[in-house]
């Protein structure tokens, strides 16, 4: 299996070339092997590339930017969820390999597997009270005194509970609703940037075609007053 990389060696975004740049950089540190796709010199690559990326992965103007992961031609994802995936020390899983023996995702990988075949959660089963625990008798007023005071604290710690997750969520929203606005910013800068760099190829492009067809009729007029 081979692991495409479809990146922009002439790309005019600072973005961009940080984003390959850290695709690429780990993708060695891992010592995984793969091939870089450039899709600014070459049209197969940039259509196969925009072609292969499912409909539900594209931006809202339908035209992917680079950098663009594949396994042969299975999509793998774009830079976001490949961060994703690096943060979560999934990226063989991200990459469709499997992670080597000994490496954080392999024993992550074991660990969850012991889960769900021993049915548990990694907690140690407490140990069942002995009969001559259970029939120690305590006084009723303690017992009655020690469950009202329980009961009390509970509902204390689920008050301060209860208001500590709502400030978290408060200022949870508020930093999603500004980074949503940042990505929404940036994915704009980008697009725009890419679709200049698509018009000036394409303008370069019908230069070096009627450059080649001026020479054309240069010769066949050389040719006829030769004759």
């Amino acid at each position: 299996m081979v692991i495409k990389v479809f990146l922009a060696s002439s790309s005019g975004s600072t973005a961009i070339k940080k984003k390959q740049q850290d695709v690429v950089g780990f993708l060695e540190a891992l010592k995984v092997e793969y091939t870089q796709l450039d899709i600014a010199c070459n049209e197969e690559n940039r259509m196969w590339m925009r072609q292969n990326v499912p409909e539900d992965k594209k931006p809202s103007n339908g035209i992917p930017l680079p950098p663009q992961i594949f396994n042969e031609e299975s999509y793998c994802g774009d830079y976001e969820t490949f961060f994703d995936a690096k943060e979560d020390n999934s990226v063989y899983a991200f990459l469709g390999l499997p992670p080597p023996p000994g490496s954080k995702e392999a024993v992550q990988a074991d660990k969850a597997g012991l889960i769900v075949e021993n049915g548990t959660h990694g907690e140690e089963a407490e140990p069942e009270a002995t009969p001559e625990e259970s029939t120690k008798e305590v006084p009723e007023a303690e017992q009655n005194g020690d469950a009202h005071e329980e009961e009390e604290a509970a509902e204390d710690e689920e008050v301060a509970e209860e208001g500590a997750e709502g400030d978290e969520e408060e200022e949870a929203g508020d930093d999603e609703g500004h980074a949503g606005e940042e990505e929404e910013q940036e994915e704009e800068d980008l697009q725009s940037e890419e679709e200049e760099e698509l018009r000036q190829l394409e303008e370069e492009d019908e230069a070096e075609v009627q450059e080649e067809e001026e020479e054309e009729d240069l010769e066949e007029t050389q040719e006829e007053e030769a004759e």
